[in-house]
């Protein structure tokens, strides 16, 4: 006797991702206030605010994404997909918020650890919807799927802008209001390749890690979607 396990199952009242997405920014910033209740120190507090930056690119996205008449027209799709670009390496950025654990001892290690991973959780999640989003926009603005390349194009883009915020503490908004340093800094890295070794030791490694990790969730995601049956 077969039987459909998904399909028999009458489903309930559920949040939707992005619903339960924002249960979860919410429960990384209510940490931040049982630590700041509990000890007086507003330490982890910018994390609130790395984390509305790495939100930023996933609104794009998903504003984006519902835009059919935006995606069809490449001088609207453009602008927008530049803005999205510079905000999506805030998404990642907050994974390097993790070294800052052993510097603070106000509040017990494990929470300190929570604390941080949640955050770095979410701007992981946040920049992997955002990237699956945009990459549907280009391949529907390009009629043709996106290669490995293009993927991994984007992490390294991703990764350089995390060693631009971390090392050399630019933001996204310097493009405009420091061009000339930030420029002058990037091109000392493209100049300098042997002198900037470690620099671009960083960039590239994180870069495939973060490809690794893009392409494990969202085949995670195809495996998980219940298509076949139970017999």
């Amino acid at each position: 006797m077969s039987s459909y396990l998904f399909a028999r199952q009458k489903p309930g009242p559920v949040l939707t991702l992005s619903q339960w997405l924002f249960v979860s920014c919410c429960f990384s910033c209510l940490l931040v206030c049982g630590r700041l209740a509990a000890t007086g120190y507003s330490t982890y507090l910018s994390l609130v605010w790395n984390l509305w930056l790495a939100f930023i690119p996933y609104a794009i996205s998903e504003w984006l994404f519902r835009r059919s008449a935006t995606i069809k027209n490449k001088w609207k799709l453009a602008p927008v997909l530049l803005a999205w670009l510079l905000f999506i390496p805030n998404s990642f950025y907050i994974i390097t918020d993790l070294f800052h654990l052993e510097e603070f001892d106000a509040a017990p290690k494990w929470y300190d650890l929570l604390l941080l991973f949640s955050f770095a959780w979410n701007g992981l999640v946040l920049g992997i919807l955002s990237i699956t989003r945009i990459e549907l926009v280009i391949q529907a603005a390009s009629r043709r799927r996106l290669s490995l390349f293009f993927v991994f194009a984007f992490m390294w883009l991703n990764a350089f802008g995390i060693y631009l915020g971390r090392y050399l503490r630019y933001n996204s908004w310097d493009i405009i209001a420091r061009p000339y340093s930030l420029f002058t800094d990037m091109l000392q890295l493209f100049i300098h390749p042997v002198q900037n070794g470690l620099p671009w030791s960083m960039i590239t490694t994180w870069s495939v890690f973060m490809t690794l990790l893009y392409i494990i969730l969202k085949k995670s995601g195809e495996f998980l979607r219940p298509r076949h049956t139970i017999r």
